[in-house]
């Protein structure tokens, strides 16, 4: 009898656990956005902000030139979506020569 009540309860509780992991998902890392305000324009490099944040979560180029981006994006079924990127321009000489730092609210 015992045996029989688990076995029902353990169909729910599975289904249950599923849908609530397939309504969330992750994208990207954490990074510690506290240290964008320690990029200094036409000074950091590119050492100093692997330094600063490890390696990039993604590369590219833009308009020919070296790009990092730093990423963590959070999405939920039942929450607002949180998200955070830094993504960081450099100069022909590994240097940073623009850089802009986005994030969510959570108000949304």
């Amino acid at each position: 009898m015992i045996k029989s009540s688990l076995k029902s309860l353990l169909l729910p509780l599975t289904l249950l656990s599923t849908l609530a992991m397939a309504g969330c998902a992750t994208v990207g890392r954490p990074f510690p956005t506290n240290e964008a305000g320690n990029i200094v324009l036409n000074r950091t490099s590119t050492a100093e902000i692997e330094n600063l944040f490890g390696q990039p979560w993604r590369t590219g180029l833009e308009d020919g030139k070296k790009t990092w981006t730093y990423g963590f994006y959070r999405y939920s079924l039942f929450h607002s979506a949180r998200t955070r990127d830094l993504i960081i321009r450099f100069n022909d000489q590994d240097v940073v020569s623009s850089y802009s730092y986005s994030a969510t609210t959570g108000k949304q």
